[in-house]
């Protein structure tokens, strides 16, 4: 009766252990694949190491604010975390084969004869264990090859965590960039439209007064609407930036938040030679890394499947009790060695093998495909940030000239000696003069941003280094 109720007991353990097998480290690492401790947000890239708070949006923001918020808050960067972490684990899974494996069966049964027989074992309970514990031995380089494999596809994972989180980056100061451009825009718009006003109310008055023709009169206030409707497309345009900018950051499209409109002039740039920046990009972009990593990974995979079709060595103990009754029953113990040879698998393991070794050439293929691709980022952010750089100090010379060629030629025109032509040509040279000189501090600050992240270098410190605003914002 005693070993009866020790296999009830084990029994009730065994199913305890099933139900529940984080009994042993309960939220846990146990093999020290890091899952726990990997970061949401690699470090490096937030201004901030506290976790992430709630933004306060009652207050106008800056860019770095803008960017910390777009890291909290982005769903990408939740995703590329989680994709980590399932691979983080993927590493365990891969440990856990050097381990021993150990098996608990245990099963109960009634027998009850029919007819019903004097025995005083009518009915009978059948209790029986199995413990069984077995380890690989030797696997000619299966577990070691696809260790390696979960080891590079974590650095890939990882590598890919930081290349999304510098996209998320360059997003969000685009998108704040783009609402300092639109608000300049606005600004700029509502000055054209009151010079044109301005105008129009001048040829109204020369017309009243006899001096001028309907003509004149009508080309301004043609003029006029024109500057009118330009201001109402750059209302619209600033309210769809302020949605791409909230989106960015994780917030409905509805959201209303505010920058700071403080001027800033473009940092200088001291633009070092374009090789060495590509030769740069080489060693620091994460995805060019997370690349390299996959064709280790490949090649590891290689090196699996040919251990996957050798054989295989293990070693065994186990012990089995049963109790049927007082009058049966039975401990065995056993120590086993097996080998597994595989012999005939229909030809299946080859073809894993010839797939390994195409996935690697793939993957070999697609590393050096963006090489090439990186070497060509660079050059092109290479060369916006220098014809940016170069537009803005043109653009600064030709919104002086604009502006005091539109002043010379209103005054001419109120005082009689010009015309209506050359008044409204001036105007319409100094609106696009102010766009230009707007576009050039836009292009400016984001051809910087991306020749950072082209190279692999964005992160808080290139973020805190530049300005937040481009031009006044004057409401």
């Amino acid at each position: 009766m005693n070993k009866r109720l020790l296999l009830i007991a084990l029994a009730s353990l065994s199913m305890h252990l099933h139900a529940d097998e984080s009994i042993w480290y309960r939220d846990g690492d146990p093999l020290k694949t890091q899952i726990q401790t990997l970061p949401r947000i690699p470090e490096g890239y937030r201004g901030s190491s506290s976790p992430c708070a709630q933004l306060d949006l009652n207050k106008p923001l800056t860019l770095a604010e803008v960017a910390d918020a777009s890291l909290c808050n982005n769903p990408q960067t939740s995703e590329i975390w989680a994709s980590v972490r399932v691979q983080a684990a993927q590493l365990g899974v891969a440990k856990s084969a050097y381990l021993p494996t150990v098996t608990d069966n245990v099963s109960t049964n009634l027998n009850v004869l029919r007819p019903e027989s004097a025995t005083r074992s009518n009915p009978s309970l059948n209790l029986s264990n199995s413990l069984v514990a077995s380890y690989l031995l030797y696997d000619f380089g299966n577990r070691n090859a696809n260790l390696e494999n979960a080891r590079q596809l974590l650095l890939s994972a990882s590598a890919s965590q930081s290349s999304v989180v510098q996209q998320i980056l360059l997003f969000s100061t685009v998108a704040y960039y783009q609402v300092q451009a639109n608000i300049a825009a606005l600004n700029a718009a509502r000055e054209a439209e009151r010079a044109g006003e301005e105008s129009y109310k001048a040829a109204s008055a020369r017309y009243r007064a006899g001096v001028a023709t309907p003509a004149d009169m009508l080309q301004a206030q043609t003029a006029f609407a024109q500057f009118t409707l330009a201001r109402i497309t750059n209302e619209g345009n600033l309210q769809i930036a302020y949605g791409n900018l909230v989106n960015v950051m994780g917030l409905p499209a509805q959201q209303k938040v505010q920058l700071i409109t403080a001027a800033n002039d473009a940092p200088s740039t001291i633009l070092e030679d374009v090789s060495a920046l590509i030769e740069q990009a080489g060693t620091r972009r994460p995805d060019l890394v997370a690349s390299e990593a996959q064709v280790k990974a490949a090649q590891a995979g290689i090196d699996a499947s040919k251990a996957a079709a050798k054989p295989t060595i293990f070693v065994s103990v186990s012990n089995g009790l049963q109790d049927g009754s007082q009058l049966n029953s039975s401990n065995n113990s056993t120590l086993g060695l097996t080998v597994s040879i595989p012999i005939f698998a229909g030809y299946a393991p080859t073809y894993r093998i010839r797939a390994a070794e195409a996935t690697a050439d793939l993957r070999a293929a697609q590393r050096d495909s963006l090489r090439l691709q990186i070497s060509l980022d660079v050059w092109n952010a290479y060369q916006n940030l220098r014809t940016a750089l170069q537009s803005i100090n043109a653009t600064r010379v030709l919104l002086e000239s604009a502006e005091q060629s539109y002043r010379v030629a209103l005054g001419r025109y109120k005082a009689g000696v010009g015309n209506i032509i050359d008044t409204l040509n001036a105007q319409s040279a100094l609106a696009l003069a102010r766009q230009q000189n707007i576009q050039a501090g836009l292009n400016s600050n984001i051809a910087r941003a991306t020749l950072a992240q082209a190279m692999g270098a964005l992160d808080n410190a290139m973020i805190q280094s530049l300005p937040n605003a481009t031009l006044p914002a004057n409401n």
